[in-house]
């Protein structure tokens, strides 16, 4: 009895989920609108205005690490011939200039590595920015044009010119973001370790 039942509560729990699932709206066909991501975000007035204010960021940088690559360069060789003059055993004074030579790399390393950090943060910003404003932008565009599925360029094989919608989009976006900001925000200070306090 207890089986007859089950046998005929799923039955019945059928029969009552079939009709709503083809009753179900059915999906409309997909009309599909392209935009031409690269060209974006390389052509829009922030992106040009903003790509050259990263490159002279990455220009400085270069120019810094030279400089400070430059002394080093000549302190290790100095150092080389001095240990070489001293036979490889260097004496007190010779270990400590090789010392301050190993600190003044490393501090170089550290200045550089953080700068290279700084620009990335920016980079990353920058586009934060841009694809904020350019989401919906895109969703506007697909409505005005009878889309409902919009694809990166990069994504296709091939498309018909005419469901690019890559110049509409880029008009759309030059008008609402004339600029952007190329200095991110400082990251978050990490948490103190666990269990450090003032006063231990």
């Amino acid at each position: 009895m207890t089986k007859n039942l089950a046998l005929m509560a799923g039955t019945a729990l059928a029969a009552a989920v079939l009709p709503t699932a083809a009753s179900a709206q059915q999906l409309p066909p997909a009309v599909i609108a392209v935009v031409d991501s690269d060209r974006i975000f390389s052509e829009c007035t922030a992106c040009v205005a903003a790509n050259s204010q990263l490159q002279a960021q990455g220009q400085a940088l270069q120019t810094r690490s030279q400089t400070l690559a430059a002394p080093l360069e000549t302190e290790q060789q100095a150092i080389a011939q001095a240990v070489q003059a001293a036979g490889g055993n260097p004496d007190a004074a010779l270990q400590q200039r090789i010392q301050t030579f190993r600190t003044n790399q490393q501090n170089a390393q550290q200045e550089i590595g953080q700068q290279q950090q700084t620009i990335q943060r920016n980079i990353a910003y920058v586009r934060q920015q841009i694809s904020e404003r350019l989401s919906p932008i895109i969703q506007q565009q697909m409505q005005a044009r009878g889309a409902n599925v919009a694809m990166d360029t990069a994504a296709t094989y091939a498309h018909a010119q005419p469901i690019d919608i890559t110049d509409s989009v880029l008009t759309a976006l030059n008008a609402a973001l004339p600029s952007v900001n190329v200095t991110a925000p400082p990251p978050p200070t990490p948490p103190a370790p666990a269990g450090s306090t003032e006063g231990r």
